[in-house]
């Protein structure tokens, strides 16, 4: 019988005027893989920073057992001593300090005369290794994706004497071949005996790393699944989460498509730093009105770069090529040009680049088009809460106002004021860069109806992804990427995901 490695007793959490967690019990097993689902807010993250202190004992309510021993964790350090380790959703990294020095920064190898370089970097290249992320431990965190940020932050937590490894959403930047290789390396951290909790929206990545799953729903503990007396079963955890059985992940959708309204040809674009490399080698593509066209490909393929640099020119150097506007060639050399020609881009990193968090609703709703909500060059609050309730509303966001912060928002609601943002600048073209990541089953239904409504209005939408079935389940044509070049281009009766491997795998390194 497995030995009892932590044990979360009657845990409540109140923030003011909401309860995070109600009663909230989690018993995990030494050595085991344990899962943590539900919607956005339910109180999956909130649990996990009780437990490493980043809400610290006298917040809360409740015991946290850890090998039978009753801890009071203070602080984020506290729970490290113990080897408990987390790895937040939002990366905590430095952009302008290297990969090695981001990895051991708090943790830093010293010798007697400040810090050990050689060792520094030698274990930071052999970590890097351990997570498959080819990447110089010199290279600047800036000069990396999002993507392989992720794989920092882990190898980062690979560095400090963990025991108990939690993970919060660890492959939402991740396509599905990165986020299998990381699930695998859990496997193999559980054979060498290590205990991890894993929170994720990836119902099919839970059920193949996890050993137990628990469900929480609206902050209380709803059931605890256990592969060694039941299969997991996608419906079963679905209903359990929402509340209701959702029959169908992807609303249906009756194409009516009509002309080209966007057309890139012979799209040539420079890495903005390293000056000999392409990426992006003369992509041609096009989109329809009332059509919806996925980009699949892998991290480094070059989807988000070329989409950044055709909006505007806001990513890369020496860009080339045509871009084409319902037949009509425009060039469009800054994001408010971008903006003028109907054009919009919802970024994959709402927090980052997307979203301006300490701000309002109503604000961040406005921001890309002032002039609309503006008389005579000055703001008129009046019409910008008008506005921004009319999509809260259409959009059905949950929040307690359209005053509410933007930070204070679940993943699911902010990516409804970012979509609501784009939306207000009355696009014809919207480019979504992962719509979807990081949020749950729910809210992605959410927003795959409203993609559907856009299209149904005769707007045109280009949706990156680097998760299959959701290209699969939305797109009407799929254009296929690999190393900075469209390899494929794949109708919606003849995409599946094995066609699509195959076009990335055929033409692996044929340019290199």
């Amino acid at each position: 019988m497995a030995n009892t490695l932590l044990e979360m007793r009657s845990i409540t959490k109140t923030f003011p005027g909401v309860k995070a967690l109600d009663d909230v019990n989690l018993q995990i097993e030494e050595g085991e893989i344990h899962a943590l689902v539900g919607e956005n807010g339910a109180g999956k993250s909130t649990l996990m920073n009780v437990l490493s202190g980043i809400y610290p004992f006298g917040s809360y309510t409740g015991d946290i057992l850890y090998n039978g021993e009753i801890c009071r964790f203070n602080t984020i350090k506290d729970s490290e001593d113990k080897g408990i380790v987390i790895i937040h959703q939002e990366l905590a990294l430095v952009p302008f300090l290297s990969v090695g020095e981001n990895m051991f920064l708090g943790n830093e190898r010293k010798t007697w005369s400040g810090i050990n370089w050689d060792e520094t970097y030698q274990l930071a290249a052999s970590l890097l290794d351990m997570v498959g992320l080819h990447e110089s431990p010199h290279t600047l965190i800036k000069d990396i994706g999002i993507g392989k940020q992720q794989l920092v932050e882990i190898a980062k937590a690979l560095a400090k004497n963990v025991k108990l490894l939690i993970l919060d959403e660890p492959t939402a930047s991740l396509n599905e071949t990165d986020s299998k290789a990381l699930l695998d390396l859990l496997l193999r951290f559980k054979a060498d005996g290590m205990t991890s909790i894993i929170i994720s929206h990836k119902l099919n990545e839970v059920s193949y790393v996890a050993d137990r799953i628990t469900v929480i729903r609206d902050g209380q503990t709803i059931r605890t699944l256990d592969k060694k007396h039941e299969s997991f079963n996608e419906d079963v955890i679905i209903s359990a989460m929402v509340g209701r059985d959702l029959t169908d992940r992807f609303p249906k959708r009756t194409s009516s498509i009509g002309n080209v309204s966007l057309e890139i040809k012979n799209w040539t674009v420079y890495h903005p730093l390293y000056e000999n490399r392409k990426v992006c080698d003369n992509i041609s593509l096009n989109v329809r009105s009332g059509e919806v066209v996925g980009i699949a490909g892998l991290i480094g393929a070059g989807r988000t770069e070329m989409a950044m640099s055709v909006f505007g020119r806001s990513y890369g150097r020496d860009v080339s090529g045509q871009v084409f506007l319902n037949g009509k060639e425009v060039h469009m050399h800054s994001v408010r040009s971008a903006i003028d020609h109907h054009l919009a881009y919802v970024t994959e990193d709402r927090k980052g680049n997307g979203l301006v968090l300490s701000d309002s609703i109503a604000t961040n709703t406005t921001l890309a088009k002032l002039d609309k909500v503006s008389r005579r060059n000055i703001l008129d609050p009046d019409l910008e809460r008008r506005v921004a309730e009319e999509y809260r509303e259409k959009l059905h966001t949950k929040c307690s106002s359209i005053d509410q912060l933007a930070g204070n928002l679940s993943g699911g609601n902010q990516q409804k004021v970012l979509l609501s943002k784009w939306m207000f600048t009355d696009p014809e073209i919207l480019i979504l860069d992962e719509p979807t990541r990081g949020i749950d089953v729910g809210a992605k239904y959410e927003i795959y109806c409203i993609i559907n409504d856009l299209v149904a209005e005769g707007k045109s939408v280009l949706m990156i992804s680097s998760e299959m079935p959701e290209l699969l389940g939305m797109c009407d044509r799929i254009y296929v990427m690999n190393e900075g070049r469209i390899v494929g281009e794949l109708a919606k009766d003849e995409a599946t995901q094995e066609s699509i491997m195959s076009c990335i795998l055929q033409n692996s390194g044929a340019g290199s």
